[in-house]
Order: C-alpha cells, then structure tokens, then sequence
C-alpha cells in the first residue's frame, strides 16, 4: 500500500561589547549556511550574518513558504490501515492526538547546504527545497507510519548533513527506529548504507526485538531529535518507549555508526552491565533489567577533539525507582565518548538516582571562553533544573566547583531510597526558579496571596530535588515540584555567541505535581509504583487562571561564560494572558513573561527567538533583542505560532530566517527583508 510515492543584573552595553572570545574560538555556521541542525557541531546557534540588523527587522516578510510534505498524506486512510492490521496502539490518558497519525509537530529546524533546505517531519519524510524560492527539489517517504505509532509522539526536530568531498549525505530518524540515509542532492537512498539506506537500530538493544511493542502497542524504539556526524560517524539519538507499567525495558545504547555504509563502528551502553565502569552504581544488579537511559535530545560535538558529548536521559521508571537503588551511572549525565572508538573520556551525573525527570533535554553547547585570564575550551550544558553546568570540554574538570549538598530523602513512596546529596554548581547562578516556599506565592493582591495559600496548603513545598510524595486521601497531596517536569530549560536548547561567550536560554516559571498508580500485573505491570496522567487528581491551581507564583512565568536569560555570572534577564513578552485577567488588569503590572520559550538563534547583530503572543493582533511573533541587554528591537508577526527554533542563511547575496510553523496545515516559512528595501 503506498500513501505517497517516494522520490537578572544587567551589566552595561560597554562592558558587554569589550568581553572578547580568545583567538581560538572556532564555532559557529559558516559560508552562509546552516549545515548542522543548530548551526555547528558545537551547537552555538550562531551565525556572523549581518544583513538583517535592529533597523530592519521589523521589515521582514514571508518570502516563501511551504506546507509540511505530510500534508499529502492520506492520514485517514494510513490510521485505517493500521487500525485493520491492529497496529494503532494506544494513546495516553486525554486523547492527545500527536500520539496517533499526525503531522501537527513538525518542529524541525531546517538545514542549508549548497542552496538546498533540508527538513524531515513528524511522519519521518524528509524533503529538499531551493533556498530562494522554496521550490521542491525532493521528497523521500521511507513509510514508517505504515508500521505503527512512534514510541512517544509523531515529532521530529531535525536533520543531519555531512560530506567526505565527495558523496553528500543527509540523515534522519523514524518512528519506527530506523536511520534513514539519502543522497543530498536528490533524495535517493543511499544503497551502500545499510540496507538499502537505512539501518536499524532495534538490532543488538537487549529487550527491544523488531516486531514487539510495549504495553501500549507501540514501538520499543524511535528517534525524534537529529543525529550528528563528526569524523565519518553518525551518532543518532533515540526515544525508548516510556509510560512504563514494568521494571523491564530496553535499555537507550548509544551507537555510532559509519557515515557511509552504516556499519556499527561502537556501542556505549549507558546502562552498564557486567564489569562495566558504573555497573556498581546499579544496586541489586538492577542494570540487567532496566531500560530507558537515552539520549532523546540533540548532541553536540568537537570535530577537532573527536569527541560527541551524550546529554542522558531517566532510567526506568521516570519517577520512581525502588527497583533500581543507587546512582544508577549514566543517567541523567553529560557523558563525552570518542567518536571514533565509542571509548568514554569523562562523565559527571547531574541527577543521583533521579526520579524527578531531570533529564537533559538538549545538547551542549562548545565554545572557547577566556576565564580569570585562561583560555578554557568550554562546553555548557543547561538543564531542566535551571543549572548551566560548565565544563572543561576536554578534561570533564568543572570551571567552577559542583558541590555535592545534602537534600531531604524522606517520602512514602514504599520502597524508594534517594541519594542524600546532589550536585548543585557554584557559578553561574540558576536562570530559573527552583523549588518553593510561602514567599515564592503570587501576591499581585492580597485576596490573591491568599488563594495561592490556600490552594498549596495540603501540598509538600520544599527546595529544589524535594522528594516526591505519593497522595493520600484526606492528606498529602503531593509534592509541588518546580521546575517542572519540562523544566526550566527544554528542547528549545539555548545558544552562545563565540565573539562574547554570552550563553542565551529561555526558560519556563513552572510546576509539576505527580500522581501515582500501581499497574495491574494482569496487563504485565511489576513496578510498585507508576504516574498516572500527568495533570491529573487534584492539582494547587487558582480559579479562572491565575498563576500560583510570581512572575516571571518565561524569560531569557544572558549568562556570560566568561565570569560565570548572569548578564542579564528579560521577561519573555507581556503575559498579555494574565494582565488582562479581570483580577489583575486594573493593576499596574511589570512584563510577566509566560509567551513562550522559543528556543534562539544568534547573528552578528541579533538574538532572535519566537514568543506566542505580543504581535501586531495579540498573536505569534518574531522578535529581535539587543544582545548585550535584552531589549526587544524588532518584531515581526507570524501566521501561527512557531513550532522549531529557527535558524538563518545568506543565498544569492539575501539573508534569510527559516522556521516552522503550525497552524491547520503546518508550514516551513523562510523570511527576508523585501528585496530593494
């Protein structure tokens, strides 16, 4: 059957515009183009382009744009297909429908190489179009719909590009775990990669047999953010199958793969096992049966070193772990292995035996940064906690001291043990909220501090990694923990400027309380504990709306690298959604953020990101600031809200911006100043 046919303080600007990046700094997109999903392998999101400036921002139009090439598939049609061979599987509790057939997350950010933008998409098609026109050139539909629903959501981030001088290639994952590889320039599969130019990535993963599914009928294995190639190797993240109900799940190993015929070149097994390094801190030789431990997110990578640093995911369950004791190493851990042999140079583990869902959602970012008069070849990993955790990106050795602190282990979730200590860095500060007390309550008014009293007031509050606590009828309620689940900082990643070592994030002012269930062990469930629907059973929220905290509820936040200070912080947007609540509109109100946290991309005169409201009508927009304080210079309104982070190209001598976007139909847009203005 064939759907579709293949083919904070603020310095001042003139201390800012004097930091200087030492000589050897040597990342960020070159040529005008944007080869690496953010930009480079070391993932600055930086580009030198200067033709779109402060001055002319605000001018930016659409100068093409297309529709996702899932559009074109019959959607009803696949989901009756599947629905007939019993392959639709399950959707989570509240019927999200990105769990079954759809094309509504086409949150990739874009590639230009050679004058082609390359994008795959939520149903794992991957196209070419011309940069100045948005001209199809290719579409390649490897069919991966057709065997059942991704283990998590129909979502792809991005792509990856690479070449030896000689072939061009272009990869990406799938939902059904496979790397697809395709010629650059016309979307063919590349035969001597793999099978027919792809390669599974079920094979030789304890526990994930091709042809098997989880509890929920969906696939042990997909990929939902892009691979990176760096020394003739792709390495490609991978989303293991979560919502689990038993202590037994594939385990997320790590492989590199030949970049031309896909050969498996290492594996670095991020459960342990055996002798392993880190087996030890796997109590019980709970590493035989656990699973999860990925990298979901993108990664970043030192050419010239030859290292691939992997941002770690939870072990199974996410948020308990009564059948795992210990640290449980790798998880939740910035781990940098040769990319040339798999060998592990050095790790350090943020999150002790997590149960919190602390895990690093988006790669690193490399950088050369100038400290107390040293040159230090950086890499900077943000996290969902509201860390920047830095590090010598060669050594592993910190800039500046983690300490390990003591934390509260008390809860009655039967069976847990948590580590007494985590890992709390001395610079720079956090960029976000962590943890929460009375004081951290809303209190606009004082009818409105009250409410948020009273709503907390069956509820456990305590600092960052406070201890879960399951519900008890006419008790507890739960622990409120913030960040939440999502974070803090997330997918949308953040981005340094090379010139100045500025790191920009944006991040979330948000909360999570987690409800727990125990699984039927009729239906194969053997953990003690499992979460129920996130959001579900009683949650401390106020009536009609209002925030529970202060604001801001998103901001961007300025960190400059080569102090281990924060530079500055500006909400993001107005939150326009709260100011004009019928409680709060007569008040006068600072910026309260909460218009999102589009992840951003950085010129020579710009950092540029996405906010969900503010624009000309209320609604998405673009927006410029000034990088040395935060000021917003330009904006520009968008025909729905931005899904990927953007990025920025230079083709025939004109500056481009190219993003998706949602809507009915979600588009790939790219925008310019109009050309003779």
């Amino acid at each position: 059957m064939t759907l579709f046919g293949r083919t904070a303080p603020v310095m001042t600007v003139a201390a800012l515009l004097t930091i200087a990046a030492p000589a050897g700094a040597q990342y960020g997109a070159t040529d005008g183009e944007w080869r690496s999903y953010a930009g480079d392998n070391g993932s600055t999101k930086y580009s030198p382009l200067d033709q779109i400036d402060a001055d002319n921002f605000s001018r930016l139009e659409i100068a093409w744009r297309v529709p996702t090439p899932d559009a074109r598939l019959d959607l009803e049609a696949i989901t009756e297909e599947l629905a007939r061979r019993g392959r639709l599987g399950e959707v989570p509790a509240g019927g999200n429908p990105d769990y079954g057939v759809s094309l509504r997350l086409f949150k990739a950010t874009p590639l230009m190489v050679g004058g082609l933008v390359f994008v795959p998409t939520p149903l794992s098609l991957g196209a070419a179009y011309d940069a100045g026109t948005g001209e199809e050139r290719w579409v390649h539909d490897p069919e991966s719909y057709l065997d059942g629903p991704p283990a998590a959501r129909a979502n792809m981030r991005g792509a990856a590009y690479w070449t030896d001088g000689n072939v061009e290639r272009v990869y990406w994952g799938t939902t059904d775990g496979y790397l697809v590889s395709v010629d650059a320039r016309t979307g063919e599969p590349a035969a001597e990669f793999g099978e027919n130019g792809r390669v599974d990535l079920f094979t030789g993963v304890p526990r994930a047999e091709r042809g098997t599914y989880d509890h929920r009928g969906r696939h042990w294995i997909s990929v939902t953010s892009p691979p990176i190639v760096s020394n003739g190797v792709v390495v490609t993240p991978v989303t293991i199958s979560d919502y689990s109900i038993a202590k037994e799940a594939p385990p997320g190993w790590v492989k590199g793969i030949d970049a031309i015929t896909g050969e498996l070149r290492w594996v670095f097994r991020t459960v342990p096992r055996g002798d392993d390094f880190g087996a030890e801190t796997w109590g019980n030789e709970s590493w035989r049966y656990t699973g999860n431990t990925n990298v979901w997110a993108a990664m970043s990578a030192d050419d010239e070193l030859g290292y691939v640093y992997l941002p770690t995911s939870t072990p199974t369950s996410d948020y308990y772990g009564g059948h795992r004791p210990g640290d449980n190493l790798f998880a939740e851990s910035i781990v940098a292995v040769d990319i040339r042999t798999g060998e592990r140079k050095w790790h350090f583990q943020a999150v002790h035996h997590g149960v919190w869902d602390y895990d690093f959602p988006t790669h690193s970012n490399l950088v050369d940064v100038t400290v107390d008069g040293r040159v230090v070849k950086a890499l900077a990993q943000v996290s969902k906690q509201g860390f920047t955790y830095v590090f010598d990106r060669e050594t592993g050795e910190p800039v500046w001291p983690i300490e390990e602190r003591p934390v509260e282990t008390d809860t009655n979730l039967e069976g847990e043990v948590l580590s007494a200590t985590q890992p709390f860095p001395t610079k720079p500060p956090p960029f976000e909220y962590q943890g929460i007390s009375i004081d951290d309550l809303v209190d606009f008014t004082p009818e409105i501090r009250a409410m948020a009293v009273e709503a907390v007031k069956d509820f456990r509050l305590g600092p960052l990694f406070t201890p879960p606590m399951n519900t008890i009828e006419g008790g507890i309620q739960g622990t409120i923990q913030r960040p939440a689940i999502d974070g803090g900082a997330n997918l949308q990643g953040s981005g340094v400027d090379p010139e100045t070592g500025l790191l920009y994030v944006p991040s979330n002012n948000s909360f999570s309380v987690l409800k727990y269930y125990t699984p039927d062990p009729d239906a194969g469930g053997n953990l003690r504990y499992s979460q129920s629907a996130f959001g579900s059973g009683r949650q401390p929220r106020l009536p009609q709306g209002l925030p529970l905290f202060k604001p801001p509820y998103s901001r961007m936040t300025a960190i400059d690298l080569n102090a281990g200070d924060t530079a500055w912080m500006q909400p993001n947007g107005n939150g326009d959604r709260y100011r004009n609540h019928p409680q709060l509109r007569d008040l006068n109100l600072p910026p309260l953020g909460g218009d999102g946290r589009g992840g951003p991309v950085i010129t020579k005169t710009l950092l540029i990101s996405a906010l969900t409201a503010g624009g000309s009508d209320g609604g998405p927009r673009l927006i410029a600031r000034d990088k040395a304080t935060g000021e917003v210079v330009g904006s520009v309104d968008l025909p729905a809200g931005a899904l990927g982070t953007p990025m920025t190209y230079l083709h025939d001598g004109r500056q481009f911006v190219g993003l998706t976007i949602g809507g009915e139909t979600p588009e790939l847009i790219a925008l310019a100043v109009p050309e003779g203005r």
